[in-house]
């Protein structure tokens, strides 16, 4: 979304519209590739998708994801025209709000979602907010939220259409589900009944399987949307658009001409008050089974049949079915001591607030796997992820195999050719969108030959705008509609644990040799090095 209001572009491919003059920047040239405004006027209009009258219940409302993600973005649905007129939002939490709580999301909305406090639509958005305390154990607590809805839905003209979101700890999932099931809230004798539920999504194996169980036995799968906000950001939307909308890109999109495939989710921030949730979860369970994993699928998947949510679930699945059990030599771990964030000293994880001074939490994972079918065998994908990085980054990086005849190396001239780097695609998912491709060029001159890696870049603020979008907009807007593309599915997030677990059990069961065993500042521990140089690689320079 961009600033003026407009609804968002679709994807697009990777063209070289508008090229910038080449700039020499660290011995690489950059050429920016930007789409023109002419180009841009010429693309047809989405198709709008406005869903049914419905009321958003959103349990664990005083927390900030409500604040500072899902009411900006059900704004910014709003200021396109996206949200049916008949519509209206519930907060329920356990503190007695009341219409503190409007009143406090009215400036989440301007303060997070970059809206002017005069914006014509605010005041009329901010009247379909609502509040409803209770405590989450209380079953008259539901019978009394249930006669709210229905008074709202009788006095805005909405109807039976219903999406509860799941915004509160993990612990309250199960309880809330059954009971909404309990007192006729899942099934409606009118309308549709759909439940979102943040992650994560269990701890383990075993207790993703109960959960599922305990939501299946209360909601249909199709009635179950499990939430992940990276599949909301454009840039993960678009690797399939990538992929399988341009003609040059998959028919070498294997291992004959990859060599591996790297994706990284690096975070400045420390935990930020959140110590007693990391504790428990740590970066394994907190990033990696979640949304690293869905970034691998989008890379590693087969082409779908076609773009409906069934079709795409099915290729996800195959791929991190094809991955074999990870050694745990394959699996290394880390946790930040002291040290430097642009210039400012951050103390280390066991002295933040409410953490263990002992804590064997690890605030960095990475890993190597394998996908074991025709199409990826033998390419290692690396993966890694981690708190108190050098820098700010998510991105998949595509190293591409080395020419089988190193010619220049041959040549009789010289010159300084022996460090030819590889052909690199790297998908930028946060915080600068984009895609880039470097690839080695010829320095002009009449002397010997002389190679230079030069990068072709798209920016997604470049050419379309600076967008003021949170990737809840795109999720919200599907989930209203009943579309389950962007949602993990039971059968997944289950495969997921599968492959996890025994590298938590065995984690569990050994205690650390050194930790901490990172600076903050830095690009994790050595043991993640030394786990690519065993196989003459590096984890590629962000």
């Amino acid at each position: 979304m961009v600033p003026n209001g407009t609804v968002p572009m679709p994807a697009v491919p990777l063209v070289n519209r508008t090229a910038k003059t080449p700039e020499r920047t660290n011995n690489m040239a950059t050429t920016q590739v930007k789409i023109s405004a002419e180009d841009l006027s010429k693309m047809p209009a989405p198709h709008e998708r406005i869903p049914e009258p419905t009321i958003l219940i959103i349990f664990g409302a005083s927390g900030d994801l409500t604040k500072r993600k899902l009411l900006p973005a059900l704004f910014h649905l709003e200021q396109v025209n996206l949200l049916p007129q008949e519509f209206a939002i519930v907060g329920v939490a356990r503190r007695p709000l009341g219409d503190e709580f409007a009143a406090d999301m009215r400036e989440g909305i301007l303060e997070f979602g970059d809206v002017a406090a005069d914006d014509p639509k605010l005041d009329t958005f901010i009247k379909k907010v609502h509040y409803y305390g209770m405590n989450f154990d209380d079953p008259n607590g539901y019978m009394g939220l249930k006669a709210e809805l229905d008074r709202i839905a009788n006095d805005a003209g909405i109807g039976g259409n219903r999406l509860f979101y799941l915004a509160t700890a993990p612990d309250y999932f199960a309880e809330i589900i059954e009971n909404l099931g309990a007192h006729g809230m899942a099934t409606p004798e009118q309308g549709t009944v759909r439940a979102v539920i943040e992650k994560p999504f269990g701890h383990d194996l075993d207790s993703a399987k109960e959960l599922n169980r305990r939501v299946n036995a209360v909601f249909d799968e199709r009635q179950v949307f499990r939430i992940d906000h990276y599949l909301g950001k454009e840039t993960v939307q678009n690797i399939l658009v990538f992929r399988f909308g341009n003609g040059i890109f998959e028919p070498i999109w294997n291992r004959n001409y990859i060599d591996n495939v790297q994706i990284t989710a690096a975070e400045t921030l420390g935990v930020e008050g959140r110590g007693p949730f990391y504790e428990k979860a740590g970066a394994l369970r907190d990033v990696v089974q979640n949304h690293v994993m869905e970034l691998l699928s989008y890379v590693a998947m087969e082409p779908p049949v076609s773009f409906e949510s069934e079709s795409v679930r099915r290729e996800k699945l195959k791929a991190w079915q094809a991955i074999p059990p990870i050694a745990i030599k394959n699996a290394v771990r880390g946790q930040y001591g002291p040290g430097k964030i642009d210039g400012a000293m951050v103390k280390g994880y066991r002295e933040e607030d409410r953490v263990d001074p002992d804590s064997k939490t690890e605030t960095f994972a990475a890993l190597r796997l394998e996908i074991d079918n025709w199409r990826w065998a033998g390419v290692p994908f690396y993966l890694r992820a981690g708190k108190r990085m050098k820098r700010r980054a998510t991105e998949i990086s595509i190293q591409f195999k080395q020419p089988p005849l190193m010619l220049f190396n041959r040549s009789a001239t010289g010159g300084p050719c022996s460090e030819i780097e590889p052909n690199v695609l790297t998908i930028r998912i946060q915080p600068d969108e984009g895609i880039s491709l470097r690839f080695g060029a010829k320095v002009p001159t009449t002397q010997s030959i002389s190679i230079c890696p030069v990068t072709m870049d798209f920016d997604y603020a470049s050419a379309f705008g600076k967008s003021t979008a949170n990737g809840y907009e795109r999720l919200l807007l599907d989930a209203m509609l009943g579309d389950q593309t962007l949602f993990a599915h039971r059968d997944g997030v289950e495969t997921t644990w599968t492959l996890y677990t025994p590298i938590l059990q065995a984690w569990a069961a050994k205690t650390p040799e050194v930790f901490p065993n990172y600076f903050a500042g830095t690009w994790g521990p050595d043991c993640a090095e030394l786990m690519l140089e065993r196989e003459n690689r590096s984890w590629r320079k962000l």
